[in-house]
């Protein structure tokens, strides 16, 4: 998922508790029903889901929540339809766990993703993905979980919030890897069964085989993803959050593997660097993800990525198509449901979703509930045992055009180790007769079954041109089996006709850590879009660049291979932008002495400005992460890095660009400053010329307590009154925009990007809250408090004292903004303390002096505006 509770914080939408759902689908497609499958007396508060390709379901309830912090609230329910009717019949507690945020269930093990506590302190310690058997088959676990992973995230940001930004939902591939969404509170020494430590700065995807053991980092980069859509070919798939402060707009991207994203510090002015995402889609949170590809189901909702969105309470249908190595995509509603959670579906094409309901940010017994939903034609087909079936059956599962069957059966074989099961995988795997589905799915079950041994077999597929895509990335897959993989496939690959072969190749080269292969790396082109948004000028994100992404990969390549040397050969040859673009990231002192003399050697002007460039970017570089630093709702998003620290290699750089800048004439000395704020060198040389500054505008002050004092038709009525008032009154945008300004909304709120942000944006809010939802934000803002503009209070030394909502954040400041619109600047080695408060920045009753048709007029301005 990407955020339920992450949504209730990360989202406009979160600015109100959406209200108790009357009702089980406010939108139905005509071609499907959907039941009530369980309501809040069972499933209250319903984090995620799993079902077992047989059909039992399993529910993660989470009365914690996303900002909670008091333990002992969450378990996970194992429920049974037992007539099929669409209705839950029978349920059992099946464990007792925190903050459950993952699920999945194979055989007789459920894995789980989860906070955890300890029992002395009652306070968090990380995250942790286990596994629970129960080999009785009494719907209970056995016993105790064995853990996979630990400190899956950063404990003290746990501790501090909540939940909302840590790591969320895990799904397993036909490849046999359990792929885990990380949020961007990012995590610091995880460690997985094998005792391996990994840290990664921020979010992305993690993926662990499901013994535990081979953890690592598949894409990194993404803000706050919750969940993610694997296709039967291993594409991935998510809808996370970003643009902080400017709305916390959706995106939509495929996960290449190795491939960077970008959040926060490169995703706004370094995007020539980044994959960008497949779509900028407004305001939101993304939540539970599936790839939907059942044989039951209309051919309209089959083989698509099916992605929930809490904060607009819908699921939605991506329709993708291919492009490169990539894919563009197209949103369409699908089916409406209030604060959609997750989604999951069996082998008999039973479709489940969980709903929040407006269950809160700390959860609630009260509300939430789970639904059924099936194509009207269908009717129940018991899907088999896998671990009952033949080897035959399992073999013929494996051929299905049933993604739940396929991996199903993949798993269950493995599991037996079965000589003929083996033998037959790869015999599909070769059958150019069967689809590619069932051959991929034979491809990776007999990689998986045969290790080392397997590897002939794989390579003699890599010249089958259907099969070569997949069968050089199994090749690649798993890194202890590397050292006895052949290169020369992936060589050859590099020359193939198709993108989606060349972009294996490349990321099975870096896999595969042979530095001959660098030189044959570097001959991939960059295309005309590698290009730097102007000066402080958002660049494109979330645009398809379907060019980008071979050299994106290659770059990541080179590093992984840390081809220093080559690169730096490189330069002054026939393809030198891959060459810079990759040593931009190498901070070895040979990186920086070969780009000194290539710039002295050549006499190309654009090739010196790109060497200049290379080096002002490797003057500081990323300070190596402890887990005390780092997070925030509105994260420094300049770049290049978040906490910058110099490096062996910085005084050479800096005597070189002051040597080059005592010969430059004026002119040229302004791109050398131009450097330096870019890149944040900060060497005083540099420094900007002193000018003479403008008055700043003078931000209108508002008195609010004058404001909420006044009793007008509003602050004499109800809420609930005022509410149908508003239903039945349509008011006047004009005069609303007027009681935008008057009523005091534009000392926390902006309207457009121009304006500098301040508290929750309100350019969009009309497209992600509907007039009832905008006034009961108004009445009540207390309800919920949007991300971003909860109270804090921050005490520094000086016995100083600041409360109001973080504006800004880097790793040596935080920029405060109180609520009546001063603005302060705190370093962060003067803070003693802070902590969030619980109520709102905003005052109750600033609309009390309002008739209701100016109330009305003010709702009806904000509900148009759809930026």
């Amino acid at each position: 998922m990407t955020r339920f509770p992450v949504a209730l914080a990360c989202s406009l939408t979160a600015l109100i508790a959406a209200k108790p759902f009357s009702g089980y689908a406010q939108t139905t497609p005509a071609e499907l029903t959907i039941t009530k499958f369980s309501g809040p007396a069972i499933t209250p508060s319903p984090a995620c889901l799993a079902v077992a390709p047989t059909g039992e379901v399993f529910v993660g309830v989470d009365m914690i929540g996303s900002l909670g912090k008091d333990p002992g609230k969450g378990r996970i329910l194992k429920l049974v339809d037992k007539d099929n009717d669409g209705k839950m019949d029978e349920h059992t507690d099946f464990a007792d766990v925190d903050n459950p945020r993952g699920i999945i269930v194979m055989g007789n093990q459920v894995f789980v993703l989860h906070t955890t506590f300890s029992k002395e302190t009652g306070k968090a310690t990380g995250m942790a993905l286990v596994v629970f058997e129960d080999k009785d088959g009494d719907g209970k676990a056995d016993g105790p979980p064995k853990p996979l992973i630990e400190h899956l995230s950063n404990t003290k940001y746990i501790q501090e919030r909540g939940t909302d930004h840590a790591t969320n939902g895990i799904r397993m591939g036909i490849d046999g890897w359990i792929y885990i969404a990380v949020g961007d509170f990012g995590f610091h020494d995880a460690t997985d069964r094998s005792g391996k430590k990994l840290t990664m700065l921020g979010g992305g995807i993690v993926r662990v085989r499901p013994d535990g053991t081979e953890m690592e980092v598949f894409t990194h980069g993404t803000r706050n993803v919750y969940d993610v859509a694997i296709d039967p070919y291993m594409n991935v798939f998510t809808r996370e959050n970003t643009n902080d402060g400017g709305g916390w707009n959706v995106r939509f991207s495929h996960h290449l593997q190795s491939g960077e994203y970008g959040y926060p510090v490169l995703f706004q002015h370094f995007t020539d660097e980044i994959v960008p995402a497949l779509a900028d889609l407004g305001g939101g949170s993304g939540t539970g993800a599936l790839f939907m590809a059942e044989p039951g189901w209309p051919e309209k909702y089959n083989n698509v990525p099916m992605m929930a969105d809490w904060g607009r309470s819908m699921l939605y249908i991506h329709r993708v198509t291919p492009d490169g190595p990539t894919f563009t995509q197209k949103e369409e509603d699908f089916i409406a449901l209030p604060q959609i959670t997750d989604l999951d579906v069996d082998g008999s094409g039973r479709l489940y979703l969980s709903a929040w309901d407006g269950a809160g940010y700390s959860g609630s017994d009260t509300i939430g509930f789970v639904v059924r939903a099936v194509p009207n034609n269908w009717t129940y087909k018991a899907f088999p045992d896998p671990a009952k079936a033949s080897v035959d059956e399992l073999i013929g599962m494996l051929k299905s055009a049933s993604a739940v069957a396929r991996l199903s059966a993949s798993r269950e074989l493995l599991q037996r180790n079965d000589q003929q099961g083996i033998a037959a995988a790869l015999k599909i795997a070769s059958d150019a007769q069967q689809p590619l589905y069932a051959r991929v799915a034979g491809l990776y079950t007999y990689a998986q079954a045969t290790g080392k041994n397997g590897i002939p077999a794989l390579v003699e597929l890599t010249k089958d041109a259907a099969m070569k895509e997949h069968a050089l990335r199994a090749l690649a897959d798993r890194k202890g089996l590397l050292a006895d993989v052949p290169e020369q496939p992936f060589l050859d690959g590099l020359q193939d006709a198709s993108p989606r072969v060349r972009a294996a190749a490349i990321v099975g080269l870096g896999r595969l850590g042979r530095l001959d292969a660098a030189t044959a790396l570097l001959q991939t082109k960059v295309p005309a879009s590698f290009v730097a948004p102007a000066k402080d000028k958002e660049g494109p994100h979330a645009t398809p660049n379907a060019a980008i992404i071979l050299p994106h990969l290659a770059v990541r390549a080179l590093v992984e291979l840390n081809a220093v040397d080559a690169a730096v050969s490189a330069i002054n040859g026939p393809n030198p932008a891959l060459a810079l673009w990759a040593l931009r990231y190498m901070h070895d002192e040979k990186a920086v002495n070969g780009l000194i003399a290539a710039y002295q050697h050549s006499k190309d002007i654009k090739l010196k400005k790109q060497i200049l460039t290379t080096l002002a970017r490797l003057y500081k570089k990323e300070a190596a992460y402890d887990a005390s630093w780092w997070w925030g709702t509105r994260p420094d998003s300049h770049g290049p890095y978040y906490k910058a620290v110099l490096w062996a290699g910085s005084p050479v750089i800096e005597k070189f660009l002051k040597k080059e800048a005592l010969k430059a004439d004026p002119a040229r000395m302004e791109q050398f400053r131009e450097l330096d704020a870019r890149h944040r060198m900060e060497i005083a040389a540099f420094a900007p010329l002193k000018k003479t500054e403008a008055v700043a505008a003078k931000e209108p002050k508002v008195d609010l307590e004058k404001i909420k004092s006044k009793k007008g038709q509003v602050g004499k009525s109800s809420i609930e009154d005022v509410l149908l008032a508003v239903k039945q009154i349509k008011g006047d945008p004009a005069k609303g925009k007027i009681l935008f300004v008057n009523q005091g909304c534009v000392a926390c709120h902006s309207l457009t990007r121009e304006e500098k942000m301040k508290g929750p944006f309100m350019g969009q809010i009309g497209s992600i809250m509907n007039r009832e939802r905008i006034a009961e934000s108004i009445l009540k803002p207390n309800a919920s408090i949007s991300q971003g503009f909860a109270t804090v209070t921050v005490t520094a030394k000086g016995n100083k004292t600041y409360v109001g909502f973080i504006t800004e954040e880097t790793a040596t400041k935080v920029v405060m903004r109180d609520i009546a619109g001063e603005v302060y600047t705190v370093k962060t080695a003067d803070i003693l303390s802070r902590k969030e408060m619980k109520t709102s920045m905003m005052p109750t009753g600033l609309a009390n002096a309002l008739s209701y048709e100016e109330f009305a007029s003010l709702v009806n301005f904000l509900s148009q505006q759809k930026k």
